[in-house]
């Protein structure tokens, strides 16, 4: 017996068909949605971002982490913009937008958010529906406290509110870090930021490892060995500790203002693990919530099944 399939799973599956399965002659399938690649100038820097989709459609805008761009949203913005309105900057210091050196950009999350917020003014966003994975989660939700009235949902995959979560192994070099920053606290955090660091963050608790393109890792590495790139990345390392003490600010600001939220979140991550997401239910009346079987980056090995569960999350919650 056949499985009924929604209209959103099948725009879904023609999106992301018409990218990765192969056409019989003859065949008719959904023309891919063609996304542009631009730059603007904010406050002297170059600020790179991937859109697409009618500029008068619901607008989505995707926050990347760390060490990537957005690039890993590479995938899922022709998989909305038949319908929505996709926009995926890179922060500075990332992807193709400018990289000065620590001497001349205060690489802040602070500092991050302001950049995004004026950007985001400055292409006309005035409402859009928030998709935070990662470092994306303190920029984005900086952004949703200061302007609540601009957020018209949340998507979160693998990115916290909550201290749940950041007490293994994997932040207690950070916290020293934290507590002593010198070379000698310094030196295991530069283990993230090589090649093998990277592909592990891109491989680690995957199904398939043989799903995730070398290439994903490979143009992340790229980036980082830029000239100057470990300390930009070492110092936002250490003002990640500024963030937990905003974590009670960012659940008062979900209690009152109550964002339509979707979790899909890699249960996997030794990063970010499921513990992480478990607390937004506390706080959070209208939730959709789901643990994916991956890691990371759920999107390089789930991104088909998080589309579908963004079209119909968004076509329930987020209007024009």
């Amino acid at each position: 017996m056949f499985r009924r399939i929604t209209l959103s799973a099948l725009l879904t599956l023609a999106v992301f068909g018409s990218t990765f399965m192969p056409v019989q002659a003859g065949e008719a399938r959904a023309e891919t949605p063609k996304v542009a690649h631009r730059t603007v100038k904010i406050d002297g820097l170059d600020i790179f971002y991937r859109e697409a989709g009618p500029k008068d459609a619901p607008t989505i805008l995707l926050l990347h982490g760390f060490p990537t761009s957005s690039h890993m949203f590479r995938n899922l913005i022709p998989a909305l913009a038949d319908k929505y309105h996709v926009v995926a900057p890179d922060y500075p210091g990332f992807g193709q937008s400018s990289a000065p050196p620590v001497d001349k950009f205060t690489y802040t999350f602070d500092k991050l958010a302001e950049v995004v917020e004026k950007f985001t003014e400055r292409i006309g966003l005035t409402k859009y529906t928030l998709y935070v994975q990662d470092y994306g989660a303190p920029v984005g939700y900086r952004l949703a406290v200061k302007h609540p009235e601009r957020v018209t949902g949340l998507v979160v995959q693998n990115g916290n509110a909550y201290e749940e979560g950041l007490d293994n192994d994997f932040w207690k070099p950070l916290k020293a870090y934290w507590k002593d920053r010198t070379e000698e606290n310094a030196k295991p955090l530069r283990g993230f930021l090589t090649l093998a660091g990277t592909k592990w963050q891109y491989t680690d608790g995957v199904r398939n490892v043989e799903a995730i393109s070398p290439d994903t890792w490979t143009i992340d590495q790229t980036l980082l060995d830029r000239p100057g790139n470990q300390e930009i990345q070492l110092a936002l390392f250490y003002d990640y500790r500024t963030n937990l003490p905003l974590y009670p600010a960012w659940q008062a600001y979900f209690r009152k203002h109550q964002p339509p939220t979707l979790i899909v979140w890699g249960k996997n991550d030794k990063i970010f693990p499921a513990e992480g997401a478990q607390p937004y239910k506390r706080d959070l009346k209208n939730i959709e919530f789901h643990l994916l079987d991956t890691g990371h980056f759920a999107l390089e090995e789930d991104g088909q099944q998080i589309a579908s569960l963004m079209r119909e999350f968004l076509q329930k919650n987020v209007k024009k």
